[in-house]
């Protein structure tokens, strides 16, 4: 079973995720893969510490994976559930380096590597950001990302058994219509 959760911020796609993949994984391993890399701010220290309190006692081994997502199953049970959260912050860890470059082949890879982690996982959620709707100009490089980030998505809905857009904590399905 694949999953591929999108929505704007603050819509409720990482609650929804996580009911997902624990409807997902009776008696079989949990799995949270964490992308989101330091530094960070203090939004984002809130948001971890949130994501922590939600997942807290319900079993999930957590996998620090902000770079290199295929280390990730050599650390873990392909039989168990995985929730990759969040897809849009592992693009930002690939694309722009520690050391102040950027990889423009990072779309690409990683939307390679997302999809080979979806056949070789027995079932995975997938979360990523919805950063296209609001029509703004925000320069080339900003534009190159949300591009990567789209064809990502694409090759995830392609990829995934069940898609779904979160708008207001509510689903709404392209593909699949499981519920958890």
């Amino acid at each position: 079973m694949t999953v591929f959760i999108t929505g704007g911020c603050k819509n409720g796609k990482s609650t929804f995720a996580l009911q997902c993949a624990l409807s997902l994984s009776e008696r079989r391993p949990r799995y949270y893969v964490a992308t989101m890399e330091p530094p960070c701010d203090a939004d984002e220290l809130e948001r971890i510490r949130i994501h922590r309190a939600a997942r807290a006692g319900k079993g999930f081994v957590t996998l620090e994976q902000g770079r290199n997502l295929p280390v990730c199953l050599e650390q873990a049970d392909h039989s168990g559930v995985f929730l990759l959260d969040s897809v849009t912050a592992l693009l930002a860890n690939e694309m722009f380096r520690p050391d102040g470059s950027v990889d423009w082949t990072a779309g690409d890879r990683l939307a390679n590597d997302l999809v080979r982690f979806s056949q070789l996982a027995r079932s995975v959620v997938f979360v990523a950001d919805f950063v296209f709707s609001d029509g703004r100009d925000y320069g080339a490089l900003t534009e190159d990302y949300r591009s990567a980030l789209g064809h990502i998505g694409v090759k995830l809905a392609q990829a995934c058994g069940n898609v779904a857009e979160l708008s207001a904590s509510i689903p709404i399905w392209y593909k699949g219509g499981w519920q958890p």
